[in-house]
């Protein structure tokens, strides 16, 4: 993931170098993850991963998330790309309200500027679509792609449209990028979910996930909210229990993200089924009441 997004980082700077006149610098936002390798801790708007790393690498300025006005105020004649996760994974599993990402993409063209996606987490089915940006209706120019495009085997792409493809020939590499058996691997999984219906499978048993989700928060006050969409949930506490409800839910048989103190995330395989729903969620309360006892 933290290749691929290095790629679109090297291909919006050629772009801003051959179409803005030098521009290179890449707005993000606030609560975003992009990776751990210099460029992308810079990216990446949360400061704890920054501060271990001083001086990180120049070239990046952090905004609110779902706040197309700071977006617009960050721009400057050095812009050359707004840099998005369609849903913030890492960062909360925070959804756009509607027409957020709409708003940033006619910014963009109203301004000619690169609208990059990084769909490392939300591409290849998470969201119930199987790119993150089909679910919202916005098309980026440059989109980045890991995790769920390997099933399992390390692998990371970066498409680019035909307008902003800047790269040519030689311009970029990797010691094992087009490698043979990872292509192969990642092309036999990427089938097998498209020709079975997997990603469709997401977002029905993932809405059934978060219907299952909302019940468990009726039932219990200290739930103070659930987000998501397709596989990927996030359940927020009124106090910092997360150590203990992961352990809790640990040892009720359940692995649980621990997002924030006061937040666990949960992301299912794509290939679930409603009846491993429905025993992950007995023990999740199981967890929970134990955590809270």
């Amino acid at each position: 993931g933290a290749e691929a997004n290095e790629g679109a980082m090297k291909l919006a700077r050629r772009y801003g170098a051959q179409k803005r006149n030098g521009a290179f610098e890449i707005v993000t936002a606030l609560n975003s993850f992009h990776g751990r390798t210099m460029a992308n801790v810079s990216a990446t708007g949360q400061p704890h991963y920054q501060e271990l790393f001083q001086p990180i690498p120049p070239g990046f300025s952090h905004v609110p998330f779902d706040d197309i006005e700071a977006l617009k105020g960050a721009i400057t004649d050095r812009t050359v790309a707004v840099m998005l996760e369609p849903v913030q994974a890492e960062g909360g599993v925070n959804i756009p309200s509607e027409g957020y990402l709409q708003n940033v993409r006619d910014f963009c063209d109203e301004n000619e500027l690169l609208l990059i996606f990084d769909e490392v987490q939300t591409g290849i089915g998470r969201l119930g679509t199987l790119f993150g940006y089909q679910s919202f209706g916005v098309e980026p120019d440059i989109m980045t792609l890991a995790k769920g495009l390997g099933g399992g085997v390390p692998i990371g792409a970066f498409m680019a449209t035909d307008e902003a493809m800047a790269f040519q020939p030689g311009d970029h590499g990797s010691t094992f990028g087009g490698n043979a058996l990872t292509c192969a691997a990642a092309y036999a999984s990427t089938k097998y979910i498209l020709d079975n219906d997997v990603v469709d499978n997401a977002a029905t048993v993932g809405a059934y996930l978060g219907q299952g989700l909302n019940d468990l928060m009726s039932r219990h006050d200290f739930i103070t909210e659930v987000r998501g969409m397709g596989c990927l949930w996030a359940m927020l506490f009124d106090s910092d229990i997360t150590p203990a409800v992961v352990g809790a839910c640990n040892d009720a048989g359940i692995l649980l993200n621990p997002l924030r103190p006061n937040a666990v995330r949960l992301m299912p395989p794509l290939t679930v089924t409603k009846g491993e729903i429905d025993e992950a969620l007995e023990r999740l309360e199981t967890g929970i009441k134990v955590a809270t006892a």
